[in-house]
């Protein structure tokens, strides 16, 4: 859950910098690449815990207070078990867990450390989990991308599994991000088709970020899956040159630079960020724009208390 409506509060993850993280990347120790995992397709997932180093840290009359200070990764420790999820202590609430998927062209570092700037943007008081897939982290490497983020969708199938099912844990909200939205779409839709209503009932909000992919596919998977639509709310941007680029690639038009009203035609809530981007791509102002952050963070809070 977020900050209430009377006063902001601190993210958890500034005072416990910790991100878990769920992959379908291929571990490696080449220190000149990403040194934990890569672009390579793992034969099972891994299980990793990464701890930060926090900017809130740095004091909040230091750099960190400029933004010239960052988010960095300590260390990461591969471990047996996704742990995660527990009473708030003295109150018996259970923690909420947002669950970030990344976009094309990514390193398992650019993504955890987004994952970290995401949760603070939002000043998000939960789990932060990421599901990290092989991207190839090359620009031409677009349609390779495309199809190991497809061929990660049961993965994260059971990773969402593993979330409905923890009794320990209160919402499940969920951020994707450009191609990674394509994966999550076909990940909840396996998710429905097995478990039907059910699978909304622990449902946070679902943001698309700029989402990636075919409107014509994507408005067919909503239509099947009715309860989690109404938790969907899509940020788009018609100056979102990331999505031009990649809807002529595709031959199609992309879901985050669709009409708005086709949208809301679906059910689905529409953030849009036309404008408010001073970048070449505006593709990442979920992570960049305070004022994306804060509508986004309003689709969470008003989800976890309908």
């Amino acid at each position: 859950m977020l900050a209430s409506s009377s006063g902001w509060r601190e993210s958890d993850i500034a005072v416990n910098p910790i991100v878990s993280v769920v992959t379908t990347r291929k571990a490696v120790n080449d220190a000149r690449a990403d040194p934990w995992f890569g672009p390579e397709r793992a034969s099972q997932m891994s299980i990793a815990r990464v701890r930060l180093v926090s900017p809130a840290l740095a004091g909040r009359f230091s750099l960190a207070a400029t933004g010239l200070v960052d988010w960095q990764i300590e260390s990461v420790e591969r471990v047996p078990t996704l742990s995660i999820g527990r009473p708030v202590a003295g109150s018996g609430d259970l923690r909420d867990v947002l669950l970030y998927v990344h976009g094309y062209n990514e390193t398992f570092a650019s993504a955890t450390l987004d994952a970290a700037r995401l949760s603070d943007g939002l000043s998000f008081h939960g789990d932060t989990l990421l599901f990290s897939w092989p991207s190839g982290n090359k620009l031409l490497d677009y349609i390779s991308d495309r199809e190991k983020a497809l061929w990660s969708r049961d993965a994260l199938e059971t990773t969402l599994d593993s979330l409905l099912a923890n009794p320990t844990i209160g919402h499940i909200h969920i951020v994707a991000h450009s191609m990674g939205s394509m994966l999550t779409t076909e990940g909840l839709r396996q998710i429905y088709a097995r478990h039907g209503d059910g699978a909304a009932d622990k449902m946070g909000a679902i943001v698309f970020a700029s989402p990636d992919l075919d409107i014509v596919g994507f408005s067919s998977s909503v239509k099947r899956m009715p309860r989690l639509a109404q938790r969907m709310t899509i940020v788009t941007a018609a100056d979102d040159r990331a999505l031009a680029v990649a809807g002529r690639v595709s031959g199609g038009t992309r879901v985050g630079s669709a009409e708005k009203a086709k949208l809301e035609s679906l059910g689905l809530r529409v953030i849009d960020a036309s404008g408010l981007g001073w970048g070449i791509l505006n593709h990442d102002l979920f992570l960049r724009n305070a004022r994306v952050q804060q509508l986004v963070a309003r689709a969470i809070t008003e989800s976890a208390n309908p």
